[in-house]
């Protein structure tokens, strides 16, 4: 199982909350040193640890752990339909198109 994903799903809903890796630890009580770690993946945090990190990026678990979870395509699927789905009409169907292709392409 690759546990290193959870890191780098920490970080990227991090940066897109516009948190530095400081502003995280702060906020949770970790080191710095520590944030880095589970970011690059060499820590996985403890289960408190993991919910201190989730409510500081008001984000939920399945959105950390999709990669690690046997459901992980119905959620990273849910995820992606929630993002088409705020796009406008003609970037949708761009977007539908493109995957059509791919799927021909890889079937």
């Amino acid at each position: 199982m690759e546990l290193g994903s959870i890191g780098g799903n920490i970080r990227r809903y991090r940066v897109a909350k516009k948190l530095r890796q400081e502003d995280l630890a702060e906020l949770t009580g970790l080191s710095i040193n520590y944030v880095g770690a589970i970011e690059r993946g060499e820590k996985i945090p403890a289960l408190e640890t993991l919910i201190d990190i989730l409510n500081a990026l008001d984000i939920s678990a399945d959105m950390v752990l999709c990669d690690v979870l046997k459901t992980g395509y119905d959620i990273k699927t849910s995820l992606l339909s929630e993002k088409i789905d705020r796009l406008p009409p003609e970037k949708i169907e761009t977007v539908l198109d493109v995957v059509e292709v791919l799927i021909q392409h890889l079937s």
